[in-house]
């Protein structure tokens, strides 16, 4: 299993019946794939769905069934379709449980940038402010450094917030963090990381829970 299945594994434990989940481009697609059988959840996305299903296989693909990202999706029986307004007037109301979201950064606060970098050609931030400010639970769900090594935990971010609201759970492939006014707070450790190197590759100071070590 590599660092984004692990990832993704990770967070569907976080998710209860019941639920209504929306899954963010990237990583918190997968998550979809790690649900345990007795949990139910609905998983929604932006482009006007309900009852999002697992990954598609390759004779499973539809295409003119896609996800907000344009990925390929299958949905469940008693899945519900509607315009992208009603799906948005979902969120905004307060509808939706929990978003699971990719990030570029996330700074001291828990505070994410996920949808521009500098100098780059962008069509707009998308759906992801209105999903963080009117979700239940944010849960974050992103590798803990760049391709090129560079921490995503960063005491200040230099990409643009995509909303002041922060988040309640960071999920990397090294480490859980909870957020709080106080700030980060490591929760769980993976067992094949020291602190010592998690540190190192951590810019955002954070605090660790008594009982984890």
């Amino acid at each position: 299993m590599g660092d984004k299945e692990r990832i993704a594994s990770r967070v569907a434990q976080e998710l209860r019946s019941g639920d209504i989940v929306n899954l963010g481009i990237g990583i918190p697609t997968l998550v979809v794939d790690y649900l345990a059988e007795d949990v139910n959840v609905f998983i929604h996305s932006e482009n006007g769905i309900l009852g999002v299903g697992p990954t598609p296989s390759a004779d499973e693909v539809d295409p003119d069934l896609v996800n907000a990202g344009k990925l390929p999706v299958t949905v469940l029986t008693g899945a519900a379709y509607f315009d992208s307004a009603s799906s948005f007037a979902m969120i905004r109301g307060g509808h939706v449980d929990v978003s699971i979201l990719g990030a570029l950064q996330v700074n001291r606060r828990g505070q994410i940038a996920n949808w521009a970098v500098p100098g780059s050609l962008v069509l707009g931030v998308g759906g992801a402010m209105d999903l963080l400010e009117g979700t239940k639970r944010v849960i974050v769900a992103t590798t803990h450094c760049t391709k090129e090594g560079a921490p995503k935990l960063v005491a200040e971010a230099t990409y643009p917030l995509t909303s002041l609201r922060r988040a309640d759970l960071i999920v990397t492939e090294l480490a859980i963090f909870e957020v709080d006014d106080d700030g980060l707070t490591l929760i769980e450790v993976a067992p094949d990381i020291t602190l010592e190197e998690l540190q190192k590759k951590t810019d955002a100071p954070f605090q660790i829970r008594g009982e984890l070590w």
